[in-house]
């Protein structure tokens, strides 16, 4: 019961904790290291004869096993949001562009639990559907449409004319059906640490802080990589000389290519080769078969790649030896895509961000569909993690990163 209070207490019972992010689990992490401290400050100023074993054995275990359970509900819930059942009704209110935005990015990503049912816009923006989802209204129609379509959360997006005080009457509108409100701020894809809200002069401002790219947190995060990638090569010694064996069958063991990394510098991109000798030269003979769009070369069925490399890409055990590349300092475990020459020649003005951090043997890129997404995501999801990077995320993709080498999805 102490242990029930406690998980409550520090709210991790919220349903909106459910299914997403660390939230859940850190809150879980938090209750039983301070009841672990109360016991122990308990014990010590009572004198109370408590048990060792409460302390270093009971309540490790609730902490793992309550994080388990919880893990393991979660990816149950994904199962069943991926089959379209436990989703929370939404409506969107905002403009065409925005809202349409917002529907393909919930169905690409169903583990939100997020189904957007209805939308509302502004008139000069049409009634039309988005895709398949009908407009109902316009922005002082939300609350109509809320009742209408029975849904449970309206989703607020960045546009003029939903002020300030148009949004404090729609927030008193919905109090009373205990409708949740989600309003989107105008800085998009930075969430998390950076930012906190601050109230000044009665106004509730989003103070945002800037992103950590040097400084004490990244010396830590190169230390724990070169560490991590040290230990690996080690451990991963036998299994490295038995691929290199077999690649050694079909020529030369290693592919060594330029790449760009942080701020543009050039580096020795190392790999096991996947495909025949002269595949560079072949490459341009298939370039109107390409299956990639925006600066991406990409074929599913790429006739130049042997059949040990078949077997190696889909694992991505081909990109093992750039565990050497981090050991350098080339990259980092964890990162964006590392991008070739003439990729970057062809960037816009923001894409040239992705450049402000070392690219990652894995990243975001790499836990959400690896070549299947299109190149827009793809930049969309490294600049996401160039704007929020912290070791906990890190944590979390290198986790996300063995599942989908395991699936092999995505993988060509």
């Amino acid at each position: 019961m102490v242990w029930i209070f406690s998980i409550a207490t520090v709210r991790a019972y919220e349903p909106r904790f459910f299914g997403v992010g660390s939230d859940e689990f850190r809150r879980v992490l938090n209750a039983g290291l301070f009841l672990t401290a109360a016991v122990a400050n308990l014990s010590y100023v009572t004198k109370a004869e408590f048990a060792r074993g409460y302390a270093l054995v009971t309540l490790p275990l609730m902490i793992f096993f309550d994080l388990a359970g919880r893990y393991a509900l979660r990816k149950r819930l994904h199962r069943l949001r991926a089959q379209g059942r436990c989703m929370r009704r939404c409506v969107a209110a905002g403009h065409r562009g925005a809202v349409t935005e917002l529907i393909r990015e919930l169905r690409r990503s169903p583990h939100h639990g997020i189904s957007i049912v209805a939308a509302c816009l502004p008139p000069e923006d049409g009634q039309d559907d988005l895709d398949g989802v009908p407009v109902l209204g316009g922005f002082g129609d939300v609350a109509t449409v809320i009742r209408t379509c029975q849904a449970g959360t309206v989703a607020v997006l960045s546009c003029p004319e939903m002020d300030a005080a148009r949004l404090r009457r729609l927030a008193w509108q919905l109090e009373k059906g205990d409708t949740d409100l989600f309003v989107a701020p105008a800085l998009m894809d930075v969430a998390g640490p950076r930012t906190t809200i601050r109230p000044i002069a009665g106004l509730p401002l989003l103070h945002v802080d800037h992103p950590e790219l040097t400084g004490g947190r990244r010396l830590v995060k190169s230390l724990f990589d070169r560490l991590v990638a040290g230990v690996s090569l080690l451990l991963l010694a036998p299994a490295l000389m038995v691929i290199a064996a077999l690649v050694r069958t079909t020529g030369p063991v290693l592919f060594v290519q330029n790449r760009i990394g942080r701020d543009g510098t050039v580096f020795r991109m190392l790999k096991f080769r996947t495909m025949v000798q002269d595949a560079e030269r072949l490459r341009l003979r298939l370039l109107t078969r390409n299956d990639g769009d925006g600066v991406l070369f990409k074929m599913k069925r790429d006739p130049r790649v042997t059949q040990v490399g078949g077997w190696l890409r889909r694992y991505s055990l081909d990109e093992l030896p750039q565990l050497i590349n981090v050991l350098r300092g080339d990259m980092s475990l964890v990162g964006p895509r590392p991008p070739l020459p003439e990729e970057v020649a062809r960037y816009g003005v923001e894409v040239y961000r992705r450049l402000a951090v070392k690219p990652g043997l894995t990243g975001l890129w790499q836990v959400s569909g690896r070549s299947d997404l299109p190149w827009d995501e793809a930049v969309r999801l490294d600049l996401r993690y160039v704007e929020n990077w912290s070791l906990t995320l890190d944590m979390q993709i290198l986790w996300k990163t063995v599942s989908a080498v395991i699936s092999g999805s995505g993988a060509y």
